[in-house]
């Protein structure tokens, strides 16, 4: 299988052709599922191996394999926890059987900007935190750096004009929270991961999708859609790097160090970031052709209204299944003060 050569990233050149792998004391296996050249890969990813080669002096390298490579969004944990992969992107929505409590920094309306989730999501998720033991140390697995996305948008191959435009319409979601809002709405949700999106609009086996501003080019869906809602909180996707437990207890205790720091500081460093672009972003998704609509107040307090009980929901069928989801909304509440 061909390796995928990393960029040059904050004047740093990841090498990771197979022949450099060999020459480095420790070299870690980097899966996911994002297209080649994908923004939270740039911005979240990349650093962080830049970061830990450049504090290893080298000593740590990194084979990454994106696109899909080593096995899909759904595959990505059990890859991670048999050593398939060292490093797996975990999208928790695609992972809804064995991650449901962490779908809880998706639920719609809980907050406005990727840092303000990420940074309540990571302070629950990290090593230590209650979701971390509720879910992820029984999992075998640690979470290395984390991202919340910005609110999500409906984007649709359909004319938007008010709240009754989501009746009947088949939306794209990734699962969990975001399906039962989409029900809520009059809508019919079908889950699939990102990657499918883009086959799934052209065929029209869906009508929109629930997405990121930032999503909507790297997967090239805008040539399938027609207009797209803006200042609605649809909820979010959330998503981590992590490591299997055993693979981190065999590295030495400096190797886990500059690990955990270098995740610390990516985490922070690419929520700002695609907090920036969210501008440029919608720019140019309109420059694509797809018309942004601003709902009537009125809708749009309407949708707040009934997503409003969509947390509850959740958190009471988790609960009713085993799961302390009461428990961890509540601490990703508080995260959020």
């Amino acid at each position: 299988m061909k390796h995928t050569k990393l960029g040059l990233i904050t004047g740093l050149m990841l090498s990771v052709s197979a022949g450099a792998a060999v020459a480095k004391d420790v070299s870690l296996r980097v899966a996911d599922s994002l297209p080649v050249g994908h923004y939270i890969a740039e911005n979240l990813l990349k650093p962080f191996l830049a970061d830990v080669e450049k504090s290893t002096d080298g000593a740590v390298g990194f084979d990454y394999f994106p696109a899909q490579q080593l096995g899909k969004a759904k595959d990505m944990l059990s890859l991670t926890q048999t050593g398939v992969a060292d490093i797996g992107y975990i999208g928790a929505s695609y992972l809804a059987d064995k991650l449901p409590l962490s779908s809880v920094a998706q639920l719609p309306g809980t907050f406005n900007s990727a840092c303000e989730g990420t940074m309540a999501y990571w302070e629950i998720a990290k090593p230590g935190g209650v979701l971390d033991q509720a879910e992820y140390a029984p999992e075998g697995v640690r979470a290395l750096m984390a991202l919340a996305l910005p609110p999500y948008q409906l984007f649709s191959a359909k004319e938007i004009s008010g709240v009754d435009s989501f009746q009947g319409q088949k939306i794209r979601t990734s699962g969990g929270s975001q399906a039962l809002a989409m029900t809520k709405l009059g809508s019919v949700p079908v889950q699939m991961s990102a990657p499918e999106a883009r086959e799934a609009l052209s065929r029209g086996t869906v009508d929109g999708i629930v997405f990121p501003y930032g999503s909507v080019m790297p997967y090239d869906l805008a040539p399938h859609l027609k207009t797209a809602t803006q200042g609605l909180n649809l909820g979010s996707f959330v998503l981590a790097y992590m490591i299997s437990q055993s693979k981190y207890d065999s590295l030495s205790p400096e190797m886990q160090k500059t690990l955990t720091e270098a995740g610390e500081r990516a985490t922070k460093h690419a929520c700002a970031v695609i907090d920036d672009m969210v501008g440029s972003d919608k720019q140019k998704i309109t420059d694509a052709g797809v018309t942004f609509v601003t709902l009537p107040e009125a809708d749009v307090a309407k949708i707040r209204e009934t997503l409003k009980s969509v947390g509850d929901e959740w958190a009471a069928d988790l609960d009713g299944r085993g799961r302390p989801a009461t428990e961890v909304m509540k601490a990703f509440m508080a995260a959020l003060q």
